[in-house]
């Protein structure tokens, strides 16, 4: 028995691991320029005040964020690739009218190429 095997769709397959990692890093880099923009106004907007703390509070807590989410995995990776024939149902076709019968009073003259006349007197000798 045969197996037919077909291609999974483009659109169902999972993003590369190459450019899962470029955007995990990309992520990371973001939250830790956010970090030091937090650091940085925490030491130098004064008078300081309840904001001076959020600063400091986002400046201590981002990195670990930023860590977790540079290790967690894109949550879009599916382990299994869809199928598109089970979602697309192709029309049936449809079944071409017969030809006319052909009427016996006319005549088709097809011409012949010198070529086709050569062999065929090969062939019958």
């Amino acid at each position: 028995m045969k197996h037919s095997r077909h291609a999974p769709a483009v659109t169902s397959l999972p993003q590369s691991p190459q450019d899962e990692a470029t955007g995990r890093v990309r992520r990371y880099w973001i939250m830790m320029g956010i970090r030091m923009a937090c650091f940085a106004l925490t030491v130098f907007v004064t008078p300081y005040g309840w904001y001076t703390w959020v600063f400091a509070i986002a400046a201590a807590v981002l990195p670990y964020i930023a860590v977790v989410f540079a290790n967690a995995v894109s949550p879009t990776t599916s382990s299994t690739a869809e199928s598109p024939v089970e979602q697309l149902s192709a029309p049936t076709p449809s079944t071409p009218e017969p030809a006319p019968t052909a009427d016996p009073t006319i005549f088709t003259v097809h011409e012949r190429s010198p070529i086709e006349d050569a062999s065929d007197e090969q062939d019958e000798k």
